[in-house]
């Protein structure tokens, strides 16, 4: 049997992704190339490890097996090459951090990048995901660590203080509420408002609150990223719900208002979580430790 390690990261990457497609890119390689690769596990081993159906593939029994094998052998190699990473100075080390929309638009790119600089042979595979679905990875081992909200359910995970992250409302300037100090959303919820995509976290989350307080939000359209919901408020298509600290940013360089939100669920504490912090590569570890504020 002659897998090699990109062999074995490949073939969790499409398991977690459920394609092969998302999980090549994962990988960084190209699709002809990845599916090739599998094939080539498939024929070595006898056996299918992927059953192919439209809406993607999933492991098969055998897949399951080389699913839980694979990923031990990685974070074996990946403890390895903390502990030598001190002595051998061309040594990499990978670590897969995953983070909800908040911590990755405004928190993360400055707390990482002097990480970065200081350890040039390390290499962050960074990727947005819902706090929920990053807890359930963290706790399964298919990632490093992950910042999420303290909302979601972090039994069993050791956590660290990260950020404090308060929504607002943001209005055009002249528009009736934008002289307002507070405001609740459920007195908003007849006006308009810009969004973020469909299937993005943080909009989901939102839109959760708002049916809850009595009405969905009525969206006229949606945006990338805070950037945009900024735009688009500033043009008077909407009013957006933004993070006070994207808000700040834009006043920069956009005519808006920021309104606190009264509701509890406006502000959130960011985490950092992870399986057991003693467990991790060094290099993770102390990623975890920069992020936490305790080196």
């Amino acid at each position: 049997m002659r897998f090699d390690l990109t062999d074995l990261r490949l073939f969790l990457n499409v398991a977690e992704a459920e394609s092969i497609t998302h999980g090549a890119e994962r990988t960084h390689l190209a699709l002809a190339s990845a599916s090739a690769r599998i094939r080539g596990m498939e024929e070595t081993l006898g056996v299918p490890l992927l059953e192919r159906g439209r809406r993607g593939v999933h492991p098969t029994p055998a897949g399951e097996a080389l699913v839980h094998h694979a990923r031990l052998l990685l974070q074996q190699v990946e403890r390895m090459r903390g502990e030598l990473g001190d002595y051998a100075k061309g040594l990499k080390g990978h670590v897969r951090l995953l983070s909800n929309t908040a911590a990755l638009a405004e928190f993360l790119p400055e707390a990482l990048a002097p990480f970065l600089a200081a350890h040039p042979n390390i290499d962050i595979d960074l990727e947005e995901r819902p706090s929920h679905e990053i807890v359930r990875a963290v706790a399964e081992g298919l990632a490093d660590a992950g910042v999420v909200s303290d909302h979601a359910d972090l039994s069993g995970l050791e956590v660290f203080p990260f950020r404090t992250d308060r929504m607002v409302l943001v209005t055009p300037h002249g528009h009736p509420l934008a002289n307002r100090r507070s405001v609740a959303l459920n007195e908003v919820l007849e006006e308009d408002f810009v969004g973020l995509a469909t299937r993005n976290a943080l909009q989901r989350h939102i839109n959760e609150h708002a049916i809850r307080s009595g009405h969905p939000l009525k969206l006229r359209v949606r945006v990338r990223g805070f950037d945009g919901i900024c735009r688009m408020v500033e043009q008077g298509v909407g009013l957006g719900i933004v993070p006070e600290a994207s808000a700040k940013r834009c006043r920069r360089f956009t005519k808006i208002r920021a309104v606190r939100l009264t509701d509890p669920w406006a502000v959130r504490s960011l985490v950092v979580c992870v399986r057991r912090l003693d467990a991790l590569p060094s290099h993770s570890r102390e990623l975890v430790k920069r992020l936490a504020g305790a080196v």
